[in-house]
């Protein structure tokens, strides 16, 4: 029974090692939340602004690269009050920080981009 088990060690140990370098490697998430793959989806995508959300990002100072890295990659999407099965884009919105939430983002997730359209600062 030893045997058995040295052997089955010698063999799962190094496997485990290759597989995690491989992975960690990729940049791969196993995250399969909801949340989690809608997010990771509109990262993916193509972003286009309208000039109602452009302009109140200027007045309240957020780049593009804040938004993506901070709001989006942070935020939680809020599936009550979005309308994930409208097609041919579902539409989204997203609450930023997840935690007591700050700022309101409304976007729709399409094929090739991510329009976004409504951003609102919440008190």
């Amino acid at each position: 029974m030893l045997k058995k088990l040295k052997f089955y060690a010698i063999g799962l140990v190094p496997g485990l090692l290759i597989v995690f370098f491989i992975l960690n490697q990729k940049g791969t998430s196993c995250s399969y939340f909801p949340n989690d793959r809608v997010i990771a989806e509109t990262l993916t995508k193509d972003f286009t602004y309208s000039p109602n959300f452009k302009t109140e990002m200027e007045l309240n100072k957020i780049s593009e690269q804040f938004l993506k890295d901070s709001i989006i990659a942070g935020g939680k999407i809020d599936f009550d009050r979005s309308k994930a099965q409208e097609k041919p884009c579902p539409k989204y919105l997203l609450l930023y920080p997840k935690n007591n939430p700050r700022i309101e983002v409304n976007y729709s997730k399409c094929k090739e981009n991510a329009e976004f359209t409504g951003l609102k600062k919440l008190k």
